[in-house]
């Protein structure tokens, strides 16, 4: 407590300044002031006066009595006949202090026998009574093992007979620790009895405690007060403490179980440092498959792709180094794993035997209408370009002839520009490529795109200028183009043939032969002929009555009826073979191209194929190499939709033509797609909902429903329910058969999507001679028409100095004191400007037109 002047004291107890001065006076202290301070020793001194002289005492109070009071009211009855009663509950508690407590407590459990000599008398018993215990104890031990050992002489002796003989079991003897517990808990028993005879009868409790009802729950007894239950604790205490003694003075004892803290040993603890994780990573992975691996949660994976300008979503498909940005990045480690283990070990096949000389395979290439398939039509002495579809080849063609140098497979490649990645893969699976270029036409970009295929994939050129049999042809002008091309002919110090056909007459076809037999023997073309096929898919289609039928080339090892292939992300038995012509093949060796049924897909044009032992091994590599094309095409979506989103930022919105698209074979639909990719603008662009082989179904116009899209057909068409639901979804279906008329169409209707472009045509100048003032139309310009015509209802600009101050219409028009809508070249007229009161005499107003041209996609 801190000192305080009488004033504050007495403010504080409540009592007038002069009377608590006359108190301090009777107490003997010195103060006269209220300003004068007291200290803490002066208010005891005062206290203890006060108390004296209202005949208290100075001694802290023994206990204290609380009393409440609780009054309630209840309702009894209803209605007007209600009822209210009130109930009143009194409550009374006293609190004895804990000193005088212990002291009751204390006083019956006190020991009786206060004589010194009594206690060591009856201590002296008792370790009497337990020496005497553990000698009987001992005594039974030894009884028992000698008992034990006479038991297994027994045994050893009796043999077989005494193990059948069913042993009794020993009776348990006490032990010296069992003895010591049974003493200890007599004596424990016996000291209680003498406390219950010794504890007084009446209530410990005064008032309300005497009385208090014993609560649910607690033994029999009644309630237990703290002193009593600190009066048991310390005569537990001095039972422990005398066999202890005991313990200390006669050797072993078994003592009382102490209570066992809590184990702690199944309780989490928290990691003192972080884990690093190893993370096995392959070539792409999804966000939640890395935060599982990590195990994180993916928010934090999506946390950190954001935080390094990355948007993903929990199912995004990481690449290799995104992911290992984001490992490092979160303190864990990764390993680089292949994925394509199995895939390798599948694709590499182990021949045994010697190679042998195979036959070569070439392929035609050239401009479109060259006569690539006129030649070779020549050779094969078939008409195949009848059957092309606007006499172009749109598939590639595998064929092999018979030549006087012994067998040729020949592969012919479109060349419109559309199957450039066709011709890419013609290039790879050829060993002698043709180069047909017309005589009278020359180079073209296709001739010029094949020369870099050729020279790409290694592949020597034979160059076969055809159509010589047209006046019109200059094989000259053709030789000096290709020589810019670094194609250099033999004639001229060069490596490549030159020869001069026509695909008519037949003029240097035998040359041509002789040529490619040549280049033949060149390479020394060798193949193993027998183990597992092994080659490259041509060409894929989807029949109706054969389903999946792909056109292979065999390359190495040879394939035959049964077995098991797979290609690309299908797979398959070998359910029957077919030479170009339809004829039913039983096996076929290297550089035969053969159609193949069973597969269930259609492979892409270009996939290798190879023939493997187990057909659950193909299947598990197909499904795999499927899995790893959808994800990388989702990845490929995702950043399409990402890159689109941030291009268009600020921008109008890109207008899209949802395209569903199905065609006869898989090489059209590869080169459908990539020539539409090409068609558009940062305005309009075309979006392939769905693509694949085969005729329009049901599904495929369910989709386009969805999407909104139109239905294309390439040589296809749509099934009886597949045009039900068309003509009820009022779609727009196209069937074409010419790639041109295909893309020809897209890019008209890209065309009309585009905003158009606005022009402006100035349509008449007028200068402003004078300018008045009409209070009832305001400010006039008289103006006089030096250039075209002047309307009232376009557009105009005000012109100062050739610079442009305003620009808005026209509210009046006047000839004399008549309203006019135009007024010609060479007349005058007073022109009122609207919203614009500052045109000054030399001003030029200027009247023009906006149209609206439409555009076009190049």
């Amino acid at each position: 407590m801190s000192e305080v002047t009488v004033k504050e004291l007495a403010a504080s107890v409540g009592t007038p300044v002069d009377r608590l001065l006359q108190q301090m006076g009777a107490a003997g202290l010195p103060h006269k002031k209220e300003t004068e301070s007291v200290s803490d020793s002066q208010k005891k001194t005062l206290l203890t006066y006060l108390k004296t002289s209202h005949g208290e005492s100075t001694d802290a109070p023994k206990k204290i009595t609380l009393k409440r009071k609780v009054t309630t009211t209840l309702k009894t009855g209803g209605g007007s006949k209600a009822k209210t009663i009130s109930i009143e509950v009194r409550k009374k508690r006293t609190y004895v202090k804990r000193d005088e407590a212990d002291a009751q407590q204390d006083a019956p459990v006190a020991d009786t026998s206060t004589n010194t000599e009594d206690r060591a008398a009856r201590r002296a018993e008792e370790d009497a009574k337990l020496e005497a215990a553990r000698a009987k104890a001992a005594q039974e031990k030894q009884k028992q093992e000698k008992a034990a050992q006479a038991k297994t002489e027994e045994k050893s002796v009796a043999g077989k007979e005494a193990k059948k003989k069913p042993v009794a079991k020993a009776e348990p003897v006490a032990t010296v620790a069992d003895a010591e517990a049974k003493m200890g808990k007599d004596n424990r028993v016996a000291e209680k009895k003498k406390h219950e005879k010794s504890r007084p009868s009446g209530p410990r409790l005064e008032d309300g405690q005497a009385n208090a009802p014993r609560k649910a729950g607690h033994k029999k007894g009644g309630v237990k007060s703290e002193a009593q239950r600190t009066s048991q604790h310390r005569t537990g205490n001095k039972h422990q403490q005398m066999l202890d003694a005991l313990n200390d003075n006669g050797g072993s004892r078994r003592r009382r179980p102490k209570k066992m803290k809590k184990s702690t040993e199944h309780q989490f603890e928290k990691p003192t440092a972080p884990v690093i994780r190893e993370v096995e990573l392959g070539e792409a992975i999804s966000v939640a498959e890395l935060a599982g691996k990590m195990s994180a949660k993916s928010a934090e994976v999506v946390k950190i792709l954001f935080k390094m300008g990355v948007m993903a979503t929990v199912n995004q498909i990481l690449d290799q180094d995104t992911a290992i940005l984001v490992i490092e990045e979160m303190g864990h480690k990764y390993q680089i794993v292949n994925e394509n283990a199995l895939e390798d070990t599948m694709m590499e096949v182990e021949y045994d035997g010697d190679v042998a000389t195979r036959a070569p395979v070439v392929t035609v290439m050239g401009h479109v209408d060259h006569g690539k398939t006129s030649l070779l039509d020549y050779i094969r002495e078939t008409r195949v370009t009848a059957g092309e579809s606007g006499g172009i080849t749109q598939h590639i063609g595998a064929y092999h002839v018979e030549s006087s140098r012994g067998m040729i497979t020949f592969l012919d490649t479109p060349g419109h520009a559309a199957f450039t990645a066709m011709r890419a893969r013609g290039a790879k699976a050829t060993d002698v490529v043709i180069l047909v270029v017309a005589a009278d036409d020359g180079v073209m970009p296709q001739t010029i795109e094949a020369i870099q295929h050729a020279k790409a994939g290694g592949v020597p050129l034979v160059i076969a200028i055809n159509k010589m049999d047209k006046e019109s042809a200059d094989p000259e002008r053709v030789t000096n183009e290709l020589a810019q091309h670094d194609v250099i002919p033999e004639s001229w110090g060069g490596d490549t043939q030159f020869i001069q056909v026509s695909a008519h007459t037949g003029q240097g076809v035998d040359e041509l032969l002789e040529a490619i037999s040549l280049q033949a023997e060149l390479l020394e073309l060798k193949a193993h002929h027998s183990g597992p096929g092994k080659g490259v898919v041509i060409e894929s289609s989807l029949d109706k009555g054969r389903g999946a039928v792909a056109t292979v080339l065999v390359q190495a090892g040879q394939l035959n009826r049964g077995d098991i292939v797979l290609a690309g992300t299908f797979y398959g038995r070998v359910r029957a073979l077919f030479d170009e012509a339809g004829k039913p093949l039983d096996k076929a060796g290297p550089s035969i191209p053969c159609e193949i049924l069973g597969l269930n897909g259609t492979p892409g044009a270009g996939d290798e194929f190879v023939v493997t032992e187990s057909e659950r091994a193909a299947r598990e590599v197909a499904d795999l190499r499927a899995s790893r094309s959808k994800d990388a095409a989702h990845a490929m979506q995702q950043a399409a939709k990402l890159d689109a989103l941030f291009a268009n930022v600020g921008d109008n919105e890109v207008r899209i033509l949802n395209v569903v698209l199905k065609t006869d074979v898989r090489g059209s639909l590869e080169a459908i797609n990539g020539a539409l990719m090409k068609v558009g603008n940062e305005e309009v662009r075309v979006n392939i909902v769905s693509g694949g082989v085969g005729a329009i179904s049901e599904s495929d116009a369910n989709l386009a429903i969805a999407a909104n899209a139109v239905v294309f057909g390439f040589n296809v068409r749509a099934t009886g329910k597949a045009r039900e639901v068309i003509e009820r979804g009022g779609l727009d279906l196209r069937y074409y058969n010419v790639i041109y008329d295909l893309i020809d169409d897209v890019k008209s209707a890209l065309s009309g999507m585009l905003s158009p472009d606005l022009r402006e045509d100035i349509v008449g100048l007028a200068e402003v001679r004078d300018v008045f003032n009409s209070p009832k139309f305001g400010q006039i310009a008289g103006c006089m028409v030096v250039e075209g015509t002047v309307y009232r209802n376009k557009k105009i600009r005000v012109l100062r100095d050739e610079v442009v101050i305003y620009e808005g219409e026209l509210e009046s028009l006047r000839r004399f004191k008549d309203d006019v809508q135009e007024v010609s070249r060479g007349m005058e007229c007073g022109i009122g400007v609207k919203n614009y009161t500052d045109v000054k005499a030399g001003d030029k107003i200027e009247v023009f037109d906006v149209k609206e041209v439409a555009r076009t996609i190049d």
